[in-house]
């Protein structure tokens, strides 16, 4: 049986692109969703912990706030966590591991609190701890107040369970899913990636347009827990599974003819390779499709990321050339780390949005009007 009661369900996102998960989450009917810093916090249930895994293509993962108390010493903090009916949700077959945050609390030592909350779990509900389990229980001690939290994605959710092969600094599906938004694709335009790696931006863009549900083709920590209703699960699963062909095709190229064979082979896996193209030629190459115009995506080499800036210059120059030149009333979208090879495009960007956090540096994602 799922819990009845509501509570807190927190969807984690990268830092600058809080509101994009939240615009997708309520699209997808998670009433009063309000974007945090850091993600996007809605009330629900169970049943909206499952759907959110599945189908929220922005979120890296959902987090269930499954309740607390407040603590002011660690005896105390081992007594209540003791009494926390752990039973309802957790199995003592299925291993997890603790990890434990503490911020201005007379409880300031994380590694001790860790220790009395594994102890409690061990000793009163038997329970089996591994510090490599996925499923991860999240103990946040803050002004005193204890609050657990449940992982029930596991792997990160850009994870969609089909994608073998990647080139080098990849972008994740789940960043690539948000910028295709902030871009204003909703399924219904083709899409370019003159540089498209493994095809990431392609597939996302493909898998959209069919209606294909992000999550699935994975497993998730939520269905080891103690309240998982499988039968209840597959109907929603089920609710989604024949795709719906798209309208449009989606292209992608490179100049690295190894990474087109694996944006083909991850196509495959996806179940989109009948609507998505992928060629080795380099940007300079590029030409529109016959039909209309849509959006060209891109995430180019940037300095911070692969090699000498300096080498970049002429290859972002040539690439706005080809674009203002071939692509008129395309939109362009683009991602890098510096502002200057942006803007060594030519293209009438939009004013500069958020930084985002990616792979450890900053990033912006530029975007233009339709090219005239």
């Amino acid at each position: 049986m799922t819990n009845p009661q509501p509570f807190e369900i927190f969807l984690v996102t990268v830092p600058g692109l809080e509101a994009t998960l939240c615009e997708e989450a309520l699209a997808l009917g998670f009433t009063g969703a309000t974007a945090v810093p850091g993600g996007v916090t809605f009330t629900g249930g169970w049943p909206d912990v499952w759907r959110a895994n599945l189908s929220l293509r922005g979120a890296t993962r959902v987090l269930a706030r499954i309740g607390g108390f407040m603590a002011f010493h660690l005896a105390q903090l081992d007594k209540r966590s003791r009494k926390f009916p752990w039973g309802d949700l957790l199995r003592p077959d299925v291993p997890l591991r603790v990890q434990v945050t503490t911020k201005a609390s007379k409880i300031y030592h994380a590694g001790a609190a860790t220790q009395r909350i594994e102890k409690a779990l061990v000793e009163s509900h038997g329970m089996t701890l591994d510090p490599e389990a996925a499923l991860v229980l999240k103990a946040r001690i803050h002004d005193n107040q204890v609050v657990f939290s449940l992982d029930t994605s596991g792997e990160s959710l850009h994870k969609r369970g089909h994608k073998e092969a990647v080139g080098k600094a990849p972008m994740r599906e789940t960043l690539a899913a948000l910028m295709l938004r902030q871009a204003g694709f909703d399924g219904r335009e083709p899409v370019v990636d003159p540089m498209c790696g493994s095809g990431t931006f392609i597939i996302e863009a493909a898998e959209i347009a069919a209606g294909l549900l992000p999550g699935r083709s994975r497993h998730f920590t939520f269905e080891d827990l103690a309240n998982f209703d499988a039968d209840a699960f597959t109907v929603l699963k089920s609710g989604a599974v024949a795709p719906t062909p798209p309208a449009h095709h989606f292209y992608g190229s490179d100049r690295d003819a190894g990474v087109i064979r694996m944006a083909t082979a991850n196509a495959e896996r996806a179940g989109v390779s009948d609507w998505t193209s992928f060629t080795n030629h380099p940007a300079a190459e590029l030409t529109p499709p016959q039909g209309p115009p849509g959006l060209v995506i891109a995430n180019p080499p940037y300095g911070a990321r692969i090699g000498n800036k300096k080498l970049l210059y002429p290859l972002y120059g040539t690439l706005g050339q080809t674009l203002l030149t071939r692509f008129k009333g395309w939109r362009v979208g683009l991602v890098t780390s510096e502002p200057a090879l942006a803007k060594a495009t030519g293209l009438p960007w939009k004013p500069q949005g958020p930084a985002i956090a990616h792979g450890g540096m900053k990033v912006w994602f530029w975007q233009t009007p339709p090219l005239r």
